[in-house]
């Protein structure tokens, strides 16, 4: 009776294990990889309207006009400036509809009301009352599509993704036009 070397019988084995490890560690990646980049799009994002608020609460009437533009659109070029390229880079992209910049005046002092929204007027930007700027609705997509199982199909669905920042206008004697909010 001839002997079967033990290397000839496990001759395959290798390639099984390391297909049984290759196959979670993979899944392991693309999962990491997955919430790093909703990560980096939260934080890029909570960034930028920080930004646009610090920039906003400034922003004097003497700089709006040397720029030819309006508070509400000076803010709105600064959050998408500092977005990385996550709400493009032009007015005419979509990302420029997602930035919100609303204007809210504050209750007086020792009172329980809620603040208004003065958006739609013209002294909506008068000095100590609440700049909002936000990001609503940023459709962020996965950068792997996610597999549940053999019968069911690709998950390749959006998460959305928002921001919000608020701060109160600086007081100035040369206040800028406000513009079309939000």
């Amino acid at each position: 009776m001839a002997r079967i070397s033990k290397s000839k019988s496990c001759r395959g084995a290798e390639m099984l294990e390391f297909t049984f490890a290759l196959l979670p560690l993979l899944m392991m990646v693309f999962v990491l990889m997955d919430a790093a980049w909703a990560i980096y799009a939260k934080s890029t994002l909570a960034y930028a309207v920080r930004t646009g608020v610090r920039t906003g609460i400034t922003i004097t009437g003497t700089q709006a006009t040397a720029a030819g533009s309006d508070l509400t659109s000076m803010v709105k070029h600064s959050v998408q400036a500092s977005a990385n390229g996550l709400l493009g880079h032009l007015p005419t992209d979509a990302g420029w509809g997602n930035i919100k910049v609303h204007y809210y005046k504050p209750p007086d002092p020792g009172s329980a009301a809620a603040c208004v929204d003065v958006s739609g007027l013209s002294n909506g930007n008068d000095a100590l009352n609440i700049m909002q700027v936000s990001i609503q609705g940023f459709s962020l997509h996965p950068l792997v599509p996610r597999l549940f199982g053999l019968h069911s199909g690709v998950d390749n669905a959006s998460t959305s993704i928002g921001a919000i920042a608020a701060d109160l206008i600086e007081p100035s004697r040369d206040l800028p036009p406000i513009g079309v909010a939000p």
